[in-house]
């Protein structure tokens, strides 16, 4: 194993949430050197120190192998969630050792879960460097460390291939080195947007730059206890599920649209299946919140549904509304949402629209092939035709899904949480949702959860983040050298 060129590209990574820290230092100046500011001096000047430090006394290698590759991206991710969390445990308050690690994973996985029950308490440098790391994630740690990487570098091929899954890289019609560049483009194209949209409709301008860092990243951790419905503004509403739609599409097509001007590449059968399933959803909540009773108008139930509807297939984590009254029918079905979400190659999370139609097309695949055999079955999407060999992986992976979930709520339930939210948060966090239900819920918290249950509900948060394979990967590796 070459620990060299390891510890160099995870130092890179490391530098880059120092960099994200030196700013989050820059606005507790800003704002009088508020209570942070000590906490991220001293988190910056660490991360920043042991982030140079392989630049320094370890020797540039130009090569790393499979096994390299896939140790690289496990270890960029968990550092940075280590050294995330020093802002917050620092700080104290209501951050235990257990909480600050919560909300750093919950951070960086674009989760949007939170153990907080004040937020605005928080000084303004502490909720820019939550929002910092909603942005550091939905890039991704290993994006930005391949932004960095000269192009020449056989290490950047090999790391772009291991971090983008073949349903990510299916819309790009480019070189593979430039694929990074595409995402990055559009990810800060979405940022621009959804801060020039928040500043329209008047949110404050600190407010407008933390939420557009975590709409873009469709993480939501947001500035105000009530999250979006604090500012009352349907503009703001409007502009985020705006933002949130466009952050869950393949990011590839969206360039296209720009680069070709013109919306034929939105002429896709999987955003046509995407767009579709979250209307249908949001027309069922809209009209069962209505029947219900929690909304006067069905205008109003309408907006609502698919307010809720959008934040939980973008895997946002925003709110207009407290759904922890709905009732359990209702809960059940943002628990499926929160299991499909929204496009391979987006910041969205959960098994990806893509997988779902890939297997409802198997098992007519299969069903087909039963009533007639002699006949030419093809499993096609977006035009192409896929092989056995294409399609086994994601349908492996919707299993490894279903078994993580079920194992998670198990623990959960062992731990004392309750059977609703073991599942439901099993299922928000595995699919880097937020929220779950109940106290759990949009407007509330995962603070009262217990410290067992918290982690493995950031477990599941690191496993749906960096979908799964990475981390088997390295755990195979292990075991691997265990039995030699």
């Amino acid at each position: 194993m070459n620990w060299k060129a390891i510890s160099r590209n995870v130092g890179l990574a490391l530098l880059v949430s120092s960099l994200f820290m030196f700013l989050s230092v820059l606005v507790s100046v800003l704002n009088g050197n508020d209570s942070a500011l000590a906490a991220l001096i001293i988190s910056f000047t660490i991360t920043f120190i042991v982030g140079v430090f392989p630049f320094i006394f370890v020797r540039r290698t130009k090569e790393i192998s499979l096994k390299e590759g896939y140790v690289t991206i496990a270890l960029s991710w968990l550092l940075s969630f280590i050294f995330g969390m020093l802002p917050y445990a620092l700080w104290g308050g209501p951050f235990t050792l257990q909480n600050a690690w919560f909300e750093s994973v919950s951070g960086f996985t674009t989760t949007g879960a939170t153990i907080l029950d004040n937020i605005e308490a928080l000084p303004r440098s502490l909720l820019f460097w939550r929002s910092s790391t909603h942005f550091i994630g939905g890039l991704g740690v290993v994006v930005f460390l391949l932004l960095i990487i000269p192009d020449s570098s056989p290490v950047k091929l090999r790391l772009v291939n291991m971090e983008l899954t073949s349903l990510s890289r299916g819309a790009y019609s480019t070189r593979t080195n430039r694929i990074v560049y595409i995402f990055a483009y559009v990810y800060l194209a979405i940022f621009l947007l959804a801060l020039l949209l928040y500043f329209l409709a008047g949110m404050p301008a600190f407010d407008a730059v933390c939420h557009a860092m975590s709409v873009s990243a469709t993480g939501g951790f947001s500035t105000r206890n009530a999250s979006i419905g604090a500012f009352g503004s349907r503009w703001v509403e409007a502009a985020t599920m705006l933002c949130m739609y466009l952050s869950s599409l393949h990011f590839g097509l969206l360039f296209l649209v720009v680069a070709r001007r013109s919306l034929k590449p939105l002429n896709n059968p999987v955003v046509k299946y995407y767009t579709a399933f979250v209307l249908v959803f949001s027309f069922i909540l809209g009209i069962s919140l209505k029947a219900g009773g929690f909304f006067a108008s069905t205008g109003e139930a309408l907006w609502n549904g698919l307010f809720e509807i959008l934040c939980i297939s973008t895997t946002s984590g925003f709110a207009i509304a407290d759904n922890a009254h709905w009732p359990a029918a209702l809960g059940g079905l943002l628990v499926i949402v929160a299991v499909v979400c929204g496009c391979a190659g987006s910041t969205s999370g959960g098994l990806k629209i893509d997988r779902i139609i890939l297997l409802f097309k198997s098992v007519g695949r299969q069903l087909n092939r039963t009533l007639h055999p002699s006949s030419m079955n093809e499993v096609r999407l977006g035009g192409r035709i896929l092989r056995d060999s294409d399609v086994a992986p994601h349908l492996l992976y919707i299993a490894l899904y279903v078994v993580l979930m079920s194992f998670s709520a198990l623990l959960c339930l062992a731990a004392g949480v309750d059977w609703q939210n073991s599942v439901a948060a099993s299922v928000t966090s595995l699919s880097n949702v937020g929220p779950a239900l109940g106290e759990m819920g949009s407007m509330g918290s995962f603070n009262s959860a217990p410290d067992a249950a918290k982690f493995v509900y950031t477990v599941d948060m690191f496993l749906g983040r960096i979908e799964i394979y990475p981390v088997l990967s390295v755990v195979a590796m292990l075991f691997e050298r265990r039995n030699r």
